[in-house]
C-alpha cells in the first residue's frame, strides 16, 4: 500500500471514532437544547473557527465560478440539510438506531460512485459491502419493530435515513469539487459558514425570545456536547474526511460508516443507558467481517500481488 493511501486510512479511522461517538453526544445534548438552537449554536462556533482559519491561511476561492457555486451548494446540503435531518431524527429515536441507520451510507454512496463517477469496485469489496449490509439489516430490524414509541421512532428513523441520502449526494458533489482542485480546508470551512447563515432563521428566534436563557440556564455538560460537535465532529473530522476522499475512492472512504456502531454503541449503553440486543451484537460482528473483507483483506492481497 502506498504512503498516501495508508495516511488516508489512518485519517478515516480517526473520523470513524469521532463520528461514532457523535450520535450519543447528539442524543445527550438534545436533552438541553432543541435541534434548531443546537445547530445554530454549533454552526456559530464552527463558523467563527472557520473565519479564524481563513484569516490565517487566506480564502482559497476556486477560480471557476461554477465550481465555487457548487462548493457553496454542497456546503448547504452537507451542513444545514444533512445535519438538520440527522439532529431532528436523533431527537426522536435512540442514538443506537441513529448510528445503525447511518451505516446504510456506504451502500448508497458506493452505488452513486459506480453510476455517476464511474468508480471501480473489486469483487472482494463488493462481497464485503454485501456482508456489511446484511449486518446492518440484522441490527436495524429489531430496534425499529420493538420501539416503545413506534410512530415517533419510525419518524426519527426516516429522518436519519433522509440525512443518509443527502450525505450520498454531498459525497458525489465533494468528489467532483475536489477533482477540480478545490482546497479541502476551504471546502470544509465554507460549509460551516453557509450552515450558520442558513440555519440562523430557525434557531435565532428561539434564543432571542428566551433572552438567551435557553443558552445560559443549561449545565456545562450540554455546552461541551455542542463544542464536541462543532470542533471535533465538525472542523477536524470533515477536514480529515475531505483529505482522505481526495486520495481514495468514495466507495472506500464511506465504508468507515460501518464502524460507527462499534464505537458509539458502548457509549450509548454506559452513558445514556440505552439497551442492545443479541441481534445487534450479531449484526455488529457481521459488519466488522464485511469491512475486513472489503478493506483489510483486499489491501493484503494487493500487497502480495504488488
Amino acid at each position: 500500500m502506498n504512503p498516501a493511501r495508508r495516511r488516508a486510512y489512518i485519517e478515516l479511522l480517526f473520523v470513524a471514532i469521532i463520528w461514532g461517538f457523535a450520535s450519543p453526544v447528539i442524543k445527550y445534548t438534545l436533552g438541553g437544547f432543541s435541534p434548531g438552537v443546537f445547530l445554530t449554536y454549533r454552526f456559530f462556533i464552527s463558523a467563527v473557527l472557520a473565519l479564524v482559519i481563513f484569516a490565517i491561511t487566506g480564502f482559497k476561492f476556486p477560480k471557476n465560478p461554477k465550481t465555487l457555486a457548487l462548493t457553496i451548494f454542497n456546503g448547504f446540503l452537507l451542513s444545514t440539510v444533512s445535519l438538520g435531518l440527522l439532529f431532528l431524527g436523533t431527537d426522536k429515536t435512540t442514538s443506537i438506531d441513529s448510528n445503525v441507520i447511518s451505516t446504510m451510507g456506504p451502500i448508497t454512496i458506493a452505488l452513486a460512485g459506480i453510476f455517476f463517477l464511474k468508480e471501480r469496485v473489486t469483487k472482494r469489496e463488493a462481497v464485503g459491502i454485501l456482508i456489511a449490509l446484511a449486518g446492518t439489516l440484522i441490527t436495524i430490524i429489531e430496534p425499529v419493530l420493538k420501539s416503545g414509541n413506534a410512530l415517533g421512532a419510525l419518524e426519527g428513523n426516516l429522518l436519519v435515513f433522509g440525512s443518509v441520502i443527502v450525505a450520498t449526494v454531498t459525497a458525489v458533489l465533494a468528489k467532483k469539487i475536489l477533482r477540480d482542485n478545490v482546497d479541502a480546508l476551504f471546502a470544509t470551512n465554507i460549509s460551516f459558514i453557509v450552515g450558520f447563515i442558513t440555519i440562523l432563521p430557525f434557531g435565532l428566534p428561539q434564543i432571542l425570545n428566551s433572552k438567551f436563557e435557553i443558552l445560559t440556564s443549561v449545565p456545562l455538560s450540554y455546552h461541551l456536547g455542542v463544542f464536541y460537535m462543532a470542533i471535533l465532529s465538525g472542523s477536524l473530522a470533515y477536514f480529515l474526511w475531505h483529505r482522505a476522499e481526495k486520495t481514495i475512492e468514495i466507495s472506500e472512504v464511506n465504508l468507515i460508516a460501518y464502524l460507527y456502531p462499534l464505537f458509539g454503541t458502548p457509549l450509548s449503553v454506559f452513558w445514556l443507558g440505552e439497551k442492545i440486543t443479541a441481534p445487534y451484537i450479531i449484526g455488529a460482528i457481521v459488519i466488522a467481517v464485511g469491512v475486513f473483507l472489503a478493506e483489510v483483506f483486499q489491501n493484503y492481497f494487493e500487497t502480495l500481488e504488488g
